[in-house]
Formats: C-alpha cells, sequence, structure tokens
C-alpha cells in the first residue's frame, strides 16, 4: 500500500469540512438564530431540515454539530494513536522486563469498562470539552498500542535494522529512520479505525448529557434533544441520526478499505 493511500481520504475529508464551514458563513441562518414564534416546523425550502422548538434552523446547527463531533474526534484519535504508537514501540524495541511491564498494564486495562471511566471522569472533573477529549483519548489507546507492538517485532527482526544496530546507530535513530517509515501504514489504519468509534464515544456521552454543554452543540446533543420530541416533531431526530450513522458508516468502510488494500 501506497504510505499516503490513507491520508488522501483525510485530506479529503478535512477540505469537505472546510468548504462546509464556508457554505455555513454564506447560509442565511446561524446555529444560534431563534425565532420562538416560528418554534418547531418541518422540512421546508426555507429551513431544509426543519427547525427545533426554540425556531432555529435545523440544518445550519446539524452542520454545526458535525464540526464540533469530527474535529473532537480526529484531535482524539491522533492523540489516542500517537500515544498507543509511542507506547508500542517503547514496549517492542525496549523488549524484556519494559516489554512485559508495559503490555501487563495492557492486559490489566484492557477488560475493564473504560467507557465507565470516561463517564466517571466527566462527572468528577466536570463536563468541560478538556475533560470530554482526555476522556475519550485515554479509552482508545490501548487497541493501537498492541498493533503497533506487533508490527514493530516484525521489523524488528529485519537484517537491515540489525545492520543498522551494526553500523553503530543508536536506537532513537534507527526508530525514526527505519521503524516509523516502515509501520506508517498500520498507523494511518490504527487511526481510521480509531477514529468512528471516538466518535461514538463523543456522540454517547454528549446524549447521556455529560459531553458537550450548551450553548455548543454535537450529534449526540441534537439526537438527545430530539428524541424529546419524537411524536410530534420527529425531523429533530431524523435528520441529526441519518447524518450521524452516515459518518460512521463511511468513516469506517474507509478504514476497512484501506486495512485490506493495506494486506
Amino acid at each position: 500500500m501506497k504510505r499516503d493511500y490513507a491520508w488522501k481520504y483525510i485530506f479529503r475529508a478535512i477540505a469537505a469540512i472546510g468548504l462546509l464551514v464556508v457554505f455555513l458563513r454564506l447560509y442565511r441562518y446561524t446555529y444560534y438564530q431563534q425565532n420562538i414564534s416560528l418554534g418547531a416546523v418541518g422540512p421546508s425550502w426555507d429551513h431544509w431540515f426543519g427547525t427545533d422548538r426554540l425556531g432555529r434552523d435545523l440544518f445550519s446547527r446539524v452542520a454545526y454539530a458535525c464540526g464540533i463531533s469530527l474535529s473532537i474526534g480526529v484531535l482524539a484519535a491522533l492523540f489516542a494513536v500517537s500515544f498507543g504508537t509511542c507506547y508500542g514501540i517503547i514496549a517492542a524495541y525496549c523488549g524484556g522486563k519494559i516489554d512485559l511491564i508495559l503490555m501487563r498494564i495492557v492486559d490489566i486495562l484492557y477488560p475493564i469498562p473504560l467507557t465507565l471511566i470516561a463517564i466517571l471522569l466527566m462527572v468528577i472533573l466536570g463536563r468541560h470539552i478538556g475533560v470530554l477529549f482526555f476522556a475519550i483519548s485515554i479509552v482508545e489507546w490501548m487497541t493501537t498500542a498492541r498493533i503497533i507492538r506487533s508490527e514493530v517485532l516484525k521489523v524488528k527482526a529485519m537484517g537491515y535494522i540489525q545492520a543498522a544496530k551494526g553500523l553503530g546507530q543508536n536506537g532513537s535513530l534507527i526508530i525514526i529512520k527505519h521503524v516509523l517509515p516502515n509501520i506508517s501504514g498500520t498507523i494511518q489504519v490504527c487511526f481510521m479505525m480509531t477514529l468512528p468509534g471516538v466518535i461514538l464515544l463523543e456522540s454517547f456521552l454528549s446524549f447521556l448529557g455529560i459531553g458537550i454543554q450548551p450553548p455548543k452543540s454535537s450529534l449526540g446533543v441534537l439526537i438527545a434533544e430530539g428524541a424529546k420530541f419524537m411524536a410530534t416533531a420527529p425531523w429533530q431526530t431524523l435528520f441529526p441520526t441519518l447524518i450521524f450513522v452516515g459518518i460512521i458508516f463511511t468513516l469506517t468502510f474507509y478504514g476497512d478499505r484501506i486495512s485490506h488494500n493495506k494486506a
């Protein structure tokens, strides 16, 4: 697989988000603009996704929520994958007791329902976006650490690594020049496979009311708000849910496609 194979999809996603931001700047309604006298009305030419009970345009709110969910998802996934990569490289390259201790820590933490830990952190430390980012990141790094460790062990056994050691290159230089370039494809796959889970977890926490807080909004918040009015205004839940499912499906599809191309 070419090393830039996965990143071209990431760049396309960033470009799409950028175009969405520009479009929202030109769109006639903002996500916070209220018209209480209008109330909740169904989809129309003026309001493509309808409005909520405060008369706020649902399309602009969904678009804004997508930006929040994707931003948190990308940043948290980058942090989780970066930490997991460093952790796996250290464990595999150092070997011996260091590898044993580091991987036993992962083995101990892995069976724990870390989603509950994320919920507890949000409850104890406060419902702040920084706490949300931290809580999501610490949940998602361990799978990456295991995968990267396995890949580094394979690379470590290659002849050119032994030759580099024989030439006197230090460990840091070997990792940067030889190990990282050969596991970059695996890192990309880990990122693409982690991203949907991160967005799903963020939306789940926001749906429970312990994630993103008003006046900010995410897809989980919109789905939770719309669920209260399913009987009278089903579009308030329908459109955020469809967009959310579409994002998760698309990211999962591309992650699976990238992993197959790597294989």
